[in-house]
């Protein structure tokens, strides 16, 4: 079975191809993130115009790459949500105008899901059950995942995101947008410890997140500088930001593996592309005796394989999901729970 995944939820177009029985065939992607830099964040509208410039140029790319034809497509899974209202109708009206001519059938995939599973898609990937860390600019949660549509939510963000955290902390600093791979160089250049910041709920008793009052900790070291900030304060600030996300991120990792007796721990969401998030966690699995899986670095931002591929396990283990009559909505807010299992 071929399946076509369509991803615009927000500042990415992507499309790709993923075959049942010989894995990803191909995928494209769009960033955004040239567009939006000058207004130091994501544009909806602008976003969804994009989305509608980009789609049919990124599908004929995936056909091209992957040598089949538009016709063996088998069925189209897409984004329905959550996101951006306007962005995500985009990827449904592509994905379904092109199911409805070729009289195929259509699936509407949850975005976090399809982060969840991401990581099956690597050459090293994991078996369930596994924990999930899913760490993005939206979303910071962890989960038990026993199956396809067998998620638990162990733990999530009570404000700010991971990756929110760094975008705000980075324009704090006046690295612009995106903020996060930025704020991460930055960091390699500065020292540990010239600066202390907090390491929210690193010690609560359970497996939820705060990074609101580590941005603000941010700001109040850049205002005590005023304009004396150098690029040398800059980098040990950065490190001291970078330091304290990543120890509460592992940290809170630790005890779920801890809680569930687990040993699989898997890494999913854009800010699973950090290299100080990586290299913690390696050390970590080699001390505790844990292992550690992520997506391939090309696919931890949001992308149009993670859609394919989740909607084809999902048509997998029960077909009757596929629909036919081509009618859609998008959820722009939609929380993982409400999903229904696959039976």
């Amino acid at each position: 079975m071929i399946v076509l995944g369509v991803e615009s939820s927000c500042d990415e177009t992507g499309l790709a191809l993923y075959d049942t029985e010989r894995g990803l065939l191909s995928h494209a992607l769009h960033s955004q993130v040239a567009m939006h830099e000058e207004y130091g964040g994501v544009v909806p509208e602008l976003a969804s115009r994009d989305h509608v410039r980009r789609a049919i140029p990124l599908l004929e790319q995936v056909l091209a790459d992957s040598g089949i034809d538009i016709a063996s497509i088998d069925a189209v899974a897409y984004t329905q949500g959550p996101g951006l209202a306007g962005a995500l109708l985009v990827g449904a009206s592509v994905a379904n105008g092109l199911a409805l001519a070729l009289e195929k059938p259509v699936l509407g995939v949850h975005h976090l899901e399809g982060h969840l599973l991401s990581p099956l898609l690597s050459s090293r990937s994991p078996v369930f059950p596994f924990i999930a860390l899913l760490v993005s600019g939206g979303h910071t949660q962890l989960m038990r995942v026993d199956g396809v549509g067998a998620y638990t939510l162990l733990g999530e963000t009570l404000d700010d995101a991971a990756g929110e955290a760094f975008d705000k902390s980075a324009k704090l600093l006046g690295l612009g947008y995106p903020g996060g791979p930025a704020i991460s160089r930055l960091a390699e250049v500065g020292d540990p410890g010239v600066y202390q910041l907090p390491r929210p709920m690193l010690h609560s008793k359970n497996l939820d997140f705060s990074f609101s009052g580590l941005k603000t900790a941010v700001l109040t070291l850049v205002k005590n500088h005023q304009t004396n900030l150098c690029e040398q304060d800059k980098a040990h600030i950065a490190r001291a930001f970078v330091d304290a996300i990543v120890e509460v991120l592992v940290a809170k990792c630790l005890a779920a593996l801890k809680q569930t007796r687990m040993t699989r721990l898997v890494i999913a969401g854009g800010v699973g592309a950090n290299t100080q998030l990586r290299a913690a966690l390696n050390d970590a699995a080699k001390n505790k005796g844990f292992e550690v899986f992520y997506p391939e670095l090309a696919l931890c931002t949001d992308n149009g394989a993670m859609i394919a591929f989740a909607g084809a396990m999902r048509l997998q283990r029960d077909p009757s999901a596929a629909r036919y009559d081509y009618g859609f909505n998008v959820r722009p807010r939609w929380p993982l729970d409400e999903l229904l299992p696959v039976e």
